[in-house]
């Protein structure tokens, strides 16, 4: 039996185009499982997400930890409250979903009018706090007054497929901003 070594060789010799498609036939397969492996590794690189601050994980820092920066109790004092009308009788989880409606709005409007202001309250844990009011009007009327301030407002009008009738605002979220500026609008209100 002859090795491979020597039909190699006898190929070399008398069969220069069966040599030159051996060659050309392992240089392909080469070639094509180089290719395949950059592709692959292409496709399983995660695609670039549209907001880096919201689709990375966050690690929050808690006030136990030091930081080096002048101002950092600037930096985390950031809050974002969620006001949430009482007098309609919402459920729990009517009440939970309308603040997290909320929230994202508020967030959504932030990246583009603050995202200084939301970079700051993501890093620090992101705060939020959920207070009440008793009337449509008061929660308009604390709309009106973050609006001036220049703060993100942002309320949800319900649809009105479940517990409320459709069109009823039920939760303003205002943030996220400084505590003091949410303060000057929201303070008075009791928590939820």
């Amino acid at each position: 039996m002859e090795s491979i070594v020597d039909i190699y060789n006898t190929l070399a010799t008398r069969h220069y185009s069966v040599l030159h498609v051996f060659s050309a036939g392992t240089f392909g397969v080469f070639v094509g499982l180089t290719v395949q492996r950059w592709w692959q590794g292409r496709r399983q690189k995660a695609p670039a997400p549209l907001s880096p601050s919201l689709a990375s994980p966050r690690s929050y820092q808690d006030d136990s930890e030091s930081d080096t920066d002048e101002d950092s109790d600037s930096l985390r004092a950031h809050k974002m409250v969620l006001v949430v009308r009482t007098d309609l009788g919402m459920g729990k989880g009517k009440i939970a979903a309308q603040c997290c409606h909320a929230a994202v709005a508020a967030v959504q409007t932030a990246q583009y009018k603050a995202p200084d202001v939301l970079r700051k309250w993501e890093k620090y844990g992101a705060a939020k706090v959920a207070l009440k009011c008793s009337s449509e009007k008061e929660l308009l009327h604390l709309h009106a007054l973050a609006r001036k301030a220049g703060l993100v407002a942002e309320y949800i009008e319900d649809a009105g497929r479940t517990q409320i009738p459709e069109g009823s605002r039920t939760v303003l979220a205002i943030g996220p901003a400084p505590i003091q500026a949410v303060d000057t609008v929201t303070g008075h209100l009791k928590l939820l």
